[in-house]
């Protein structure tokens, strides 16, 4: 079990982080009430608690497969997804926790989810990278690299045919920016003014290659060729996600104008549980980035700064995100495992709905 911070180290790191945040005074994030803010704080919060205790569930073994944590990046999916209306919809890639607990989907169904088991939100057989929740417009958790950026622009397009005032955020990191599939996404969307912000998690290395010995230029910048707007932020500032993709947001929502949204982020962990941290960028660089961008921390001195926060109200959330965190592990560990006979369920849509098959033939063999 990893050691708890001291509450006088919490506090250091965080008079070590940002001053607060210009983008605090921005329009969107004016409007925020004070419970706004605590929200989005425990938001964060509860992110971090959930993904440290997965990683030890991983180490446990009780946990198989691929395993991408989101530490380190929670402020850019409680950001952007704090802005979602009831007609935005969210698509990503593997590393899909923080997405998904951001858009509200509970700790329960997606820790069960890891470990395999049938009450998670894929009935266990997805697992980390495919994560889902229809009801709240979020729409994956994909494992290909680049493959959920040409659907995000397929609903963009729905939205867009059914007169349907939304948009869709497609979220990628900067190793699937060279995939042929996310340049053609970026055409069409252009071409047909789709509703849809492409937001590139920029946490600087595309599983173990550092982003700038892998990609020339300025990824977001990238969208000039296709005649779309483009912006970027810091990804450890909540507050500058917030104003930055609330802008794109509206545009998409207003005019229909697709663009490229790149955030500046970083994340502790390797590219999965399974990969190494350290042997691809130096210890020291990871704990510098802890020490002064961690964006809980940022966002805590902030708020802090601001009076919404204080040492107690900290330590009570911080403690509430621990113990939702276990209570998750401790439904998926007495969950059940799905049956042989599930293996067929959930394939075919009519497998699961004889009475209106029209099809003919055999959907599966021996």
């Amino acid at each position: 079990m990893s050691k708890k911070p001291s509450a006088t180290a919490e506090k250091k790191d965080a008079e070590s982080a940002a001053s607060v945040s210009p983008a605090a005074n921005v329009g969107i994030n004016q409007k925020l009430t004070k419970d706004d803010r605590i929200d989005l704080f425990r938001m964060m919060m509860r992110i971090r608690r959930f993904e440290e205790r997965s990683l030890r569930a991983y180490q446990a073994k009780k946990i198989g497969g691929f395993l991408h944590l989101y530490i380190g990046q929670e402020a850019v999916a409680v950001g952007s997804c704090s802005l979602m209306g009831k007609n935005d919809h969210v698509f990503t890639a593997y590393r899909d926790h923080g997405h998904a607990i951001a858009v509200g989907m509970g700790v329960n169904e997606l820790m069960a989810e890891l470990y395999g088991k049938a009450t998670g939100c894929s009935k266990g057989k997805g697992g980390s990278m495919h994560y889902f929740a229809p009801d709240r417009n979020f729409w994956g958790g994909h494992g290909i690299v680049g493959g959920q950026i040409p659907l995000g622009t397929g609903l963009a397009y729905a939205l867009k045919y059914k007169n349907i005032k939304g948009a869709a955020m497609a979220f990628m990191g900067d190793g699937a920016v060279n995939q042929g599939a996310v340049h053609e996404a970026y055409n069409l969307a252009s071409l047909w003014q789709l509703p849809v912000v492409f937001v590139i998690e920029n946490n600087g290395y595309s599983m173990g290659t550092s982003q700038e010995r892998s990609s020339a230029g300025e990824l977001a910048k990238r969208a000039e060729g296709y005649n779309m707007a483009w912006g970027t932020c810091d990804g450890h500032d909540l507050y500058d996600v917030r104003a930055v993709m609330d802008k794109f947001l509206r545009a998409a929502r207003e005019e229909s104008k697709p663009s490229v949204v790149e955030v500046r982020t970083y994340r502790y962990r390797g590219h999965s549980v399974a990969d190494p941290d350290n042997t691809y960028r130096a210890k020291a660089e990871i704990e510098e980035y802890r020490r002064t961008k961690d964006p809980i921390q940022v966002f805590q001195h902030q708020l802090v700064a601001e009076g919404v926060l204080d040492e107690a109200l900290i330590e009570k959330i911080d403690q509430a995100a621990r113990a939702e965190a276990e209570a998750a592990a401790e439904f998926a560990e007495a969950s059940p495992y799905p049956t042989v006979d599930d293996i067929q369920k959930d394939v075919y849509w009519e497998a699961d709905n004889p009475s209106e098959r029209k099809s003919k033939g055999r959907l599966f063999f021996d």
